[in-house]
């Protein structure tokens, strides 16, 4: 069994700052997480792409600003159980609850807090045939986690996102050779990036392939070719390919937590905007798994959710006990 004050579902930017506010009270949180990663969205999805909108970075690296998140939070003693989803809450007291993962895990706490983001995320798989057989490493993925993975080698990127042409562009000076496979002629991306797409092709550094469907993967152990055809002309082509990106977005769920009883709108938690906490008390919501009005989903808008959290659930796990906030270049970091 393990011990903590604050149990965090999630292990995202939010989460991960949620151990700063909450050391800072000097209360120790452990994070569950799905993913095998701390980061979230941001470490499996993105995690070479740069975010403007951080207060104090001009520009900052998806992943860059996941570690700085996980150093600031050091000197406070985390825990992490990664690679489990948490299955079932169980409330046995005012301030008592024990979680359980999938794989048996138990999870004492006397608050807990849930951070998932958009919850658990699948990625949408399009109707190819033998897709399957490919995936885990064998020549399919869904998101790029490594660049240089690709380096030198034949991709296939399907999608018409803005993910699916931010790569597209990016890997266009890595690859050995990149097509790009669309459905249609219009783009759901930004016109910047749209633009930048046509230039590559014009110029011949990359494939585009408009009005066009993938329809087969073959190949041995490992990918071999990638089967398409042309929905207006019905012309059927065979691209000899390592890889296969298709980027058709992710689906979120919330998974187990949509049974727990919370009051759920639209697939996000409802929560009171005094201190982001939810129908159950002692449980709140904070990131972009809560809803309620005028709510924008930004990373800061997080921050903040967490520091108003974190002083609620000093007062719930500490009754009757005053705390006097000290800003911390008065008081500085102090270590567990």
């Amino acid at each position: 069994m393990i011990t903590t004050d604050i149990a965090i579902i999630g292990a995202g930017p939010v989460a991960l700052f949620a151990i700063f506010e909450a050391g800072l009270l000097k209360m120790r949180c452990h994070l569950i997480d799905y993913l095998p990663q701390v980061g979230g969205q941001l470490s499996e999805i993105y995690p070479k792409k740069p975010i403007y909108d951080i207060p104090g970075f001009p520009s900052v690296l998806a992943q860059e600003l996941i570690d700085n998140l996980v150093k600031q939070a050091e000197p406070f003693n985390p825990g992490y159980t990664l690679g489990e989803r948490i299955e079932s809450l169980e409330k046995l007291g005012e301030r008592d609850f024990i979680l359980t993962t999938n794989m048996g895990t138990k999870i004492n706490a006397s608050v807990v807090v849930i951070a998932g983001g958009l919850g658990c995320f699948e990625p949408r798989k399009p109707e190819v045939e033998g897709l399957s057989n490919f995936e885990n490493g064998k020549g399919v993925s869904y998101m790029v986690l490594d660049p240089e993975a690709y380096r030198n080698k034949n991709i296939v990127i399907a999608g018409g996102g803005d993910s699916a042409l931010d790569w597209t562009i990016f890997l266009a000076d890595v690859v050995n050779k990149i097509t790009l496979v669309h459905r249609s002629e219009a783009f759901r991306g930004s016109p910047d990036s749209v633009n930048k797409i046509m230039n590559l092709a014009s110029e011949g550094k990359i494939d585009l392939l408009l009005n066009t469907n993938l329809t087969k993967v073959t190949g041995d152990k490992t990918l071999k070719t990638v089967a398409v055809i042309n929905s207006k002309t019905k012309e059927e082509h065979v691209i000899g390919a390592d890889n296969l990106i298709p980027l058709f977005g992710l689906s979120p769920k919330l998974g187990p937590i949509e049974n727990w009883g919370l009051n759920i709108d639209k697939s996000a938690i409802e929560v009171n905007t005094d201190d982001y906490s939810t129908n159950i008390t002692g449980v709140y919501a904070i990131g972009d798994i809560n809803t309620y009005k005028n709510k924008l989903k930004l990373i800061l808008c997080g921050f903040h959710e967490a520091a108003l959290m974190s002083h609620s659930a000093y007062k719930y796990i500490n009754p009757g006990i005053k705390y006097t906030m000290k800003y911390t270049t008065v008081n500085g970091v102090h270590e567990f």
